[in-house]
């Protein structure tokens, strides 16, 4: 959804930041921030805008404001192609070796919600945890679907595909500090031009082929 090509930040996110900021007449300034602290930097008013394909959920939803969402997703696994069966059925026994996921984020919660006695292992990249599914030491990553989707597009020849079931249905929005009334209504505006003139479509189709 957003990540750094070079000095480059590009993806979904990255593009509607831009798309967002024409539409303001602002120009756009990127801060990489660790995913636990962006709450915190938001609040702090070190940001004014999150968008980085967060999940809206009640926790965070007494801390900072959401938009509009923009994309409905669900939590889904990538599995090694074999075994793209194997854990539909019943994930909690098979999982042997453990599942994969990223700190502090929706899948993380979801495994220690849904699946108390899997053993839990922590990624900082999607591909850090490809690398451990194919080497065994995992037998599923949990993630967000665009991150899933991007990551079996790019492993599919390695060995790696997506399990054919969704964990969770989530909705993806950008998060705004409480008291910014002026920027939350200006990103929602946004967010409804965009889908009714199909600029969003557009941009998510770019980055995600599989979607319509």
């Amino acid at each position: 959804m957003i990540f750094k090509q070079g000095w480059q930040f590009v993806g979904v996110e990255a593009d509607l930041a831009q798309a967002l900021g024409r539409n303001l007449g602002k120009q756009v300034v990127f801060v990489e921030e660790d995913w636990e602290k962006l709450i915190d930097a938001l609040c702090d008013n070190q940001i004014d805008i999150i968008m980085s394909a967060m999940s809206v959920t009640p926790a965070r939803s007494y801390r900072i404001a959401f938009t509009t969402p923009y994309l409905k997703v669900g939590q889904l696994a990538l599995i090694r192609t074999g075994e793209k069966y194997t854990y539909v059925l019943n994930l909690a026994n098979q999982a042997q070796h453990g599942v994969g996921v990223k700190p502090g984020t929706t899948a993380d919660y979801l495994v220690r919600q849904e699946f108390p006695g899997l053993k839990r292992k922590y990624y900082e990249t999607g591909e850090d945890a490809a690398d451990a599914l194919l080497g065994q030491k995992i037998d599923l990553f949990i993630s967000d679907a665009p991150m899933i989707w991007y990551l079996a597009s790019l492993y599919e020849s390695k060995g790696l595909a997506v399990m054919p079931l969704v964990l969770s249905e989530e909705q993806l929005a950008w998060g705004v500090r409480r008291t910014d009334t002026q920027l939350l209504e200006a990103a929602n505006n946004f967010v409804q031009k965009a889908k009714a003139d199909g600029e969003l479509n557009q941009i998510l189709s770019k980055w995600m082929p599989g979607f319509h």
